[in-house]
């Protein structure tokens, strides 16, 4: 998309946005094209006005195309970066290589001839088709990215709709009150324009400890959970007070596992851990001891993984924390 093409954009919506939407609308645009679109929802939920219009003001850049064309661009074997959303200098220095592959010109933005060069995996645009099994394309490789950063990750993003993507969807589908088809219609994808949910409920930090790896991206897969890097055997204490749901092993990669239930929808997750110091059902309060950390499950090193979720939906941890 050229600098003109965006400036004619920005210029007819951001004359349809509020005074306040309109300050996060020039923000996105002063940062063109580096941002995304999840950068347009951080930016909006900031600001406290209404994501969806911001979003769709977004959009109107292209900001939706980045982790659509990201995925494209890994299928092509030129991007080996996070599947992330962002522009960065991966992502143009893969659109270059493949506009030199192709003999377009080589400007590193997937415009039409980019797009159209991307086959069918440079179309279509998400909100453009229903979306059912089997369906490949630009669009599913959005589905994918939106429902993993509203809690429900279906396996690697890869623009394909199978089995694994299909069921994130009924969950989501589930959560959000919607007719849990499996089958991404207007109100669906609508859906998946708003920013994802936060916590209710305040924490405390789990254990004193560097940050790792945070809730979001990684590599073309979703990390569900924040990261906090510190020696095995440390202790591990409850974020909130509440009920303890789970203690025990688990086989789904978590290891030694233990589950809060705080009311309200929202529990916590501790998990690799070496030990576990409280059982189901036992009552602890905030700060209580519950564990130590450890590297148990699918783990490469002793760390601690902690989720926060909200009716079962995993949510960002770090804006909770106190």
């Amino acid at each position: 998309m050229t600098d003109e093409t965006v400036a004619a954009r920005a210029s007819a919506a951001l004359s349809a946005l509020s005074k306040a939407e309109r300050r996060v609308g020039r923000a996105l645009l002063a940062d063109y094209p580096s941002a995304g679109l999840a950068s347009a929802a951080r930016l909006a939920e900031r600001a406290e006005v209404s994501p969806p219009t911001v979003l769709r003001f977004a959009q109107s850049l292209g900001y939706e195309r980045f982790t659509d064309l990201q995925v494209a661009l890994r299928a092509e074997h030129l991007y080996g970066g996070n599947v992330d959303g962002e522009a960065g200098p991966l992502t143009r220095v893969a659109v270059r290589a493949f506009q030199r592959r192709e003999r377009l010109a080589v400007d590193g933005i997937a415009g039409p001839a980019t797009r159209r060069a991307l086959g069918r995996r440079g179309r279509p645009r998400y909100m453009a088709r229903v979306i059912t099994v089997g369906e490949r394309g630009w669009d599913v490789a959005q589905l994918q990215f939106l429902m993993a950063w509203r809690g429900f990750p279906s396996g690697p993003i890869d623009g394909g709709f199978g089995p694994r993507t299909r069921s994130a969807l009924v969950r989501y589908q589930a959560w959000a009150g919607l007719a849990a088809d499996g089958v991404a219609g207007a109100a669906t994808l609508a859906s998946l324009q708003r920013p994802p949910a936060r916590s209710p409920l305040s924490m405390l930090a789990p254990v004193q400890g560097t940050l790792g790896e945070p809730f979001g991206p990684r590599d073309n897969r979703f990390h569900t959970g924040l990261d906090f890097i510190v020696p095995a055997g440390r202790t591990v204490h409850a974020a909130r007070a509440g009920r303890v749901d789970c203690a025990g092993w688990n086989a789904g990669g978590y290891g030694r596992l233990i589950v809060i239930d705080h009311g309200g929808g929202v529990s916590t997750w501790y998990a690799h851990l070496s030990e576990l110091d409280v059982t189901a059902g036992q009552q602890v309060a905030a700060g209580a001891l519950t564990g130590r950390v450890g590297a148990t499950g699918r783990a490469t090193g002793p760390h601690l993984h902690f989720e926060v979720r909200l009716r079962g939906a995993a949510i960002d941890p770090l804006p909770t924390l106190r």
